[in-house]
């Protein structure tokens, strides 16, 4: 896939790596019971995974209808593929890796994984709950940021006031507490914006649209 970051970080080529201690993660308390966690620059070597999940990945172009007319989704959504090749298990285990750790610090089990890919300014996402989380009464979703920074929006359910971070290179962010039911989140298009990777975390109560990682002990081996 002809993708590529041109406005590499002084630590984006590096073997990947992450702050097992998560020393830098600082939480915010929302409104009604909402609160995220976020750390810049949690993954080192973001650029080398960023460039080894645009090939790995299966990347898929959703359609959905809008009023009158069907319109292409703004943005990429994939998974891995079931049957890793050895250079790519070797390459993105990772990943694994990540979701041991989140697993470990959060104590809920986060081997459900999905992708997202943000081309340039025209990809997008509008204000919205994630899917399944969003009727819960308290979830989980983790994401970790490559490539170029994007603008990333919270607001109430609503309407109100809006917080905004830069995510990219390699951020942590965690939406916890009750944000997927009472706050909605964005990433809104802008008239120019080089490539996003969000590689997004869930616990088991995704299991309907959110695939398991594939061979998860194989990448950990």
């Amino acid at each position: 896939m002809p993708v590529a970051v041109t406005q590499r970080s002084l630590f984006g080529l590096d073997a990947p790596s992450f702050d097992h201690t998560f020393a830098g993660l600082v939480r915010r308390e929302l409104s009604d019971g909402a609160w995220v966690d976020h750390q810049a620059g949690w993954l080192a070597g973001h650029d080398t995974l960023f460039d080894t999940l645009v090939d790995a990945v299966a990347w898929e172009q959703h359609r959905r209808t809008m009023y009158d007319r069907v319109v292409d989704v703004p943005r990429l959504t994939g998974s891995l593929p079931a049957d890793l090749s050895t250079t790519d298990g070797e390459e993105l285990a990772v990943i694994a890796a990540m979701a041991d750790a989140f697993s470990t610090h959060y104590g809920a089990r986060f081997d459900r994984v999905g992708f997202a890919l943000y081309r340039d300014g025209r990809d997008s996402v509008a204000w919205h709950g994630d899917q399944v989380a969003r009727d819960l009464h308290e979830a989980m979703v983790i994401t970790v940021s490559l490539g170029s920074p994007r603008a990333f929006g919270l607001r109430p359910k609503g309407g109100g006031p809006a917080i905004h971070y830069r995510l990219g290179h390699g951020d942590l962010m965690v939406m916890g507490g009750t944000c997927q039911r009472t706050w909605d989140h964005c990433i809104p298009k802008v008239a120019r914006a080089e490539p996003r990777l969000a590689i997004m975390f869930r616990s088991e109560w995704a299991s309907s649209w959110s695939p398991r990682l594939p061979t998860l002990g194989n990448l950990m081996a």
